[in-house]
């Protein structure tokens, strides 16, 4: 592959996977669920880690980090009394499921025909981890709570997140 077309693919690459994860982050503002919204910090933690390798391996082929595609937008979510209701917020987690499918269906073909076997593997690792995200929210869609482990004690769910961290 020549060096033009790696710097396409990773430009292409890395500008999809920041769009997702913007769209991540602004998910996360809208479940309020605990449990689902710490999996979407999960998610968007690994994917900060995601987009930090590629933009070494921008760097390292001479091209600039890309901007991401247009915001993809969030599917509203009516309004939670109380407790968080596990169903409420299954729109955004199946939408945040379905688009991971995608990225990794659009992207599996052209990463597994690189030549260079760092950069695969690095590419695979992300659509890898990507998969095991749309696991998570598929799992958080269908009404698993306990998508990142048990909660101890058998302490009862109550309550939401905030959409913003800092209120005054």
């Amino acid at each position: 592959m020549k060096e033009t077309d790696l710097r396409e693919l990773f430009t292409a690459f890395a500008a999809e996977r920041q769009a997702l994860c913007d769209r991540h982050v602004a998910g996360a503002a809208v479940v309020g669920h605990y449990d689902f919204n710490n999996a979407y910090q999960y998610v968007i933690a690994r994917e900060e880690t995601h987009l930090q390798w590629l933009a070494d391996a921008l760097a390292g082929c001479g091209a600039e980090e890309p901007v991401a595609t247009d915001m993809i937008p969030v599917p509203a979510v009516g309004k939670v009394k109380g407790k968080a209701e596990v169903t409420a917020y299954s729109a955004v987690i199946e939408d945040d499921a379905r688009r991971l499918g995608v990225f990794i269906e659009r992207w599996t073909a052209p990463v597994a025909g690189l030549s260079h076997s760092r950069h695969r593997t690095m590419l695979q690792v992300i659509l890898g981890e990507s998969r095991e995200h749309q696991r998570l929210f598929e799992q958080a869609a269908s009404g698993f709570e306990d998508v990142l482990g048990r909660r101890t004690g058998g302490v009862e769910r109550q309550g939401v997140v905030l959409s913003t961290r800092w209120v005054e």
